[in-house]
């Protein structure tokens, strides 16, 4: 049996035990309209526990907001629904050397406290035929943050869909983000950030990696 000071010690370490999403099979048997409404009482309830005053103007609307937010917006990535269409096209122009997309903005939220994780990534990519939108390069990190998450399994992810989708090896992919769980509870460091990275392909070679890194300011 589990113990308190066993999943407390999980969650303080960040530690990741699945590198897929971890999910039931019944995960979308309920739709979203009656996922909205279940989270709303339950909410509800939470905010009842803590002390607040429900019929306050100001919080009377929170526990539907707070439910309409987790399934439509933050944790809308769970929903592989809503995964983005890619499309490839051929790379007309020969452009035989890498592709970086930095500075790829993202809101993600901790899985072990469920508090923001804010970072940017990082992408390259070397084409063997094709290529994508850089558009879709932004809205596939968009897509795997949108769920709880932990930084490692979201950089596997991230690179896993980039390589299925351009059907290479050659993805890169860096996340450098700051960690909500670190800053604002526990050791409460609010000038630490965590980077996590994924090379395959020609990435593993170092000069390809220096590269890479160098484009994206991290290699002096």
């Amino acid at each position: 049996m589990q113990t308190d000071t066993y999943m407390e010690e999980i969650g303080d370490q960040h530690l990741m035990t699945n590198p897929d999403t971890p999910l039931r099979e019944d995960a979308f048997a309920l739709d979203d309209d009656l996922k909205i409404e279940l989270i709303e009482e339950k909410f509800r309830d939470i905010m009842h526990i803590l002390g607040l005053d429900l019929e306050d103007d100001s919080l009377k609307g929170t526990p539907h907001r707070v439910a309409k937010m987790y399934v439509k917006e933050i944790f809308s990535g769970l929903n592989p629904a809503n995964k983005p269409q890619i499309a490839l096209f051929e790379n007309k122009y020969r452009y035989s050397e890498m592709l970086v997309e930095k500075d790829i903005t993202f809101y993600s939220n901790c899985e072990h406290h469920f508090v923001p994780i804010i970072g940017k990534a990082h992408v390259a990519y070397i084409s063997n035929g094709s290529v994508i939108g850089l558009s879709k390069i932004n809205r596939i990190v968009q897509y795997y943050a949108k769920r709880p998450q932990v930084q490692e399994r979201l950089t596997i992810q991230i690179a896993n869909a980039l390589k299925e989708a351009l059907k290479t090896e050659d993805v890169a992919v860096v996340i450098d983000a700051h960690h909500l769980c670190v800053s604002s509870r526990g050791v409460q460091d609010n000038q630490s950030s965590t980077v996590t990275s994924s090379y395959s392909g020609q990435f593993e070679k170092e000069a390809v990696r220096k590269e890479f890194l160098c484009y994206k300011g991290l290699s002096k």
